[in-house]
């Protein structure tokens, strides 16, 4: 045990453990204000809400854990894709993880000629990375751990001008102008030795390396940055990517591993005293990190603050403010506000709610409100409900008990409506007004076989769902022109024996366009013989959704496998620039005419 103690402290470069969907959360756990705070003024510096703690030293941070923790262990909670690890005897004693989870994202850019398709997001201004890019021009496309920059138009020129080998594991991508930022991480297990030895540690880091492209057959490293911990999301606003960084905070023998800051080649390690907290009681700690990094000034310092949180499930972002939230024991769900503005990062309010969030649009900003959608269980039975707060996280107006018995499965806010689906055994579609923030009610409802993962806006009356009606995809177009009457006014199932999209679990897998009525997407589907490519549709209101064509970059149906989502030809991505439709595979960039489906072009990445 000295030895192990010993090596621990030694290593202040490990951070990490294996475990990690852990936490997240960031504005610390503040006390509920009522009063907004004044904005920032230039020159002036920024100070902390009163309602946040700091911590005097590392003797005291060390003491909050283990006075706060109601079960110490020295072994750290891990509830992770990466829970493999602990089979230490078939683990190097070092070696590089090969994959890591991150949820895909991308970027807004002003339209210009030729027109271009820009990755399928939630907020206007509000930007998600994504593994596949495009600036009308050039293509930017993550695959095989290295990132690829073609001349994509037009498509009969098309090559592969460079390629940026990541030394670590490539995730996502932001691009802004003339440079482009690759997120990715580094893990190792550099403490493994015997059979049953535990804990291992992972060191763990989350990375980011910006690039001038400027000259796109000769990208340029411009700086890089890193952070202690595990990737959790990020999105970019003007030249501003934020990223959130979540490390366990865990004792193991006396001792606690900091978080740390990497800039070029310096390391930083965060003082306790640089830490922010409140005094509330969890199951479990982590060290949340914020960051903001300006990717157009290379002279500009990123700013970070680092707060001890509880675990964090799910995060929604405005263009003035960053929604975390995380699960609490008793079935609720805890929300922090923090303001942001360019490199200011600011928790200024926080409260909870019944229930558990499904995912990101399960939330939204609008007007000065924060509404969210629920599902919550009280004595085993569902109950699904909607709460409108406002920018103090206090709550205003409030519709609880919607289908009981059943759970959320889609949630999309528009304006003044929210659409909930939720199931059993049909597709309950609840239309709900929330032009009174403080009088949420339901407008109408339609049931129908199966049920809607995902909801798109096709325009203010018509909306377009994706989901499942058994076994296989359903895509519905719903009409909401009267809402306290809405009707499924077209479907699409798609035929076999099973089938799949990537679009249910990641709606940046969609292409869609109203003004060209056009509708792509990734689906797998099998007839006892597998297909994988892209379902191309025209999607009218008048004439519903027909299919026009398909696309494969597998030319033999057999080649798929059992492990047919990792096959390197497996299609992902969709996008078009002018009249061209390029689909993207790890493998290859497929170019077809938009209008015939006629192949016109094809690039192999390797």
């Amino acid at each position: 045990m000295l030895e192990v103690e010993t090596e621990v402290k030694r290593k202040t470069a490990l951070y990490g453990v294996v475990a990690v969907l852990l936490a997240l959360l960031i504005g610390v756990f503040c006390y509920n204000f009522t009063v907004l705070h004044e904005p920032h003024l230039p020159g002036q510096p920024e100070t902390e809400p009163t309602f946040l703690q700091s911590f005097s030293s590392y003797a005291e941070l060390v003491s909050f854990l283990e006075a706060s923790l109601k079960t110490a262990s020295p072994y750290p909670y891990y509830n992770t894709p990466w829970s493999f690890a602990w089979e230490i005897n078939q683990i190097p004693a070092t070696r590089s993880l090969d994959t890591i989870y991150f949820s895909t994202f991308d970027i807004v850019k002003a339209q210009v000629a030729p027109d271009y398709s820009t990755t399928n997001i939630q907020v206007a201004g509000v930007d998600e990375a994504d593994i596949v890019k495009t600036d009308g021009t050039y293509l930017y496309v993550a695959s095989n751990n290295s990132l690829f920059i073609l001349k994509a138009y037009p498509p009969e020129d098309a090559e592969v001008l460079s390629r940026i080998d990541f030394n670590g594991t490539l995730g996502e991508i932001f691009l802004n102008d003339d440079k482009l930022a690759i997120l990715g991480s580094s893990a190792s297990y550099p403490y493994v030795s015997s059979y049953y030895r535990l804990p291992i540690i992972i060191d763990d880091r989350t990375l980011v390396e910006v690039y001038d492209i400027s000259e796109r057959s000769n990208p340029v490293l411009a700086r890089n940055f890193s952070i202690s911990g595990n990737y959790f999301d990020s999105r970019m606003i003007n030249e501003y990517v934020y990223l959130i960084v979540s490390q366990p905070s865990y004792l193991l023998y006396d001792t606690l591993v900091l978080p740390k800051i990497g800039l070029g080649e310096g390391i930083e390690e965060i003082e306790a005293s640089q830490i922010y907290y409140a005094n509330v009681s969890d199951y479990s700690y982590a060290f949340t990190t914020v960051a903001a990094i300006n990717i157009e000034d290379d002279t500009q310092e990123p700013t970070h603050k680092t707060f001890l949180l509880g675990a964090t499930s799910c995060m929604y972002v405005s263009v003035n403010n960053i929604y975390i939230t995380f699960g609490t024991k008793g079935g609720g769900t805890l929300i922090y506000r923090i303001r942001i503005e360019d490199e200011m990062i600011k928790c200024e309010a926080w409260d909870e709610v019944p229930g558990r969030v499904l995912n990101q649009f399960s939330m939204d900003e609008y007007k000065g409100y924060f509404r969210l959608a629920t599902t919550a269980w009280t004595n085993g039975t569902s109950q699904n409900n909607v709460y409108v707060l406002d920018m103090d996280l206090t709550m205003v107006g409030k519709l609880e008990n919607i289908a009981p018995g059943e759970t959320i499965y889609s949630v999309r806010f528009m304006g003044d409506r929210g659409y909930v689906v939720t199931f059993r055994q049909v597709d309950p579609f609840f239309a709900i007004d929330l032009q009174d923030p403080y009088s949420p009610k339901v407008l109408g409802v339609l049931k129908i076989p199966g049920y809607s993962s995902y909801l798109h806006p096709y325009d203010e009356s018509h909306i377009i769902g994706i989901g499942k009606d058994g076994s296989n995809v359903k895509i519905s177009l719903f009409d909401v022109s009267n809402v306290t009457d809405p009707k499924e006014i077209d479907n699409y199932p798609v035929s076999g024996v099973w089938s799949d999209s990537l679009v249910l679990s990641d709606h940046k897998a969609l292409l869609f366009n109203s003004s060209r009525n056009l509708l792509v997407m990734p689906i797998i589907t099998s007839d006892y013989n597998v297909w994988q490519g892209v379902y191309v549709f025209r999607i009218t209101i008048e004439e519903g959704i027909m299919l026009r064509g398909q696309i494969t970059h597998i030319e033999n149906a057999t080649d798929l496998g059992y492990y047919y989502y990792l096959h390197p030809y497996y299609v992902k991505r969709s996008l078009y620039i002018d009249d061209v439709l390029y689909t993207i595979s790890d493998k290859k960039v497929m170019m077809h005419n938009l209008e015939t489906l006629d192949e016109i072009n094809q690039i192999e990445l390797s």
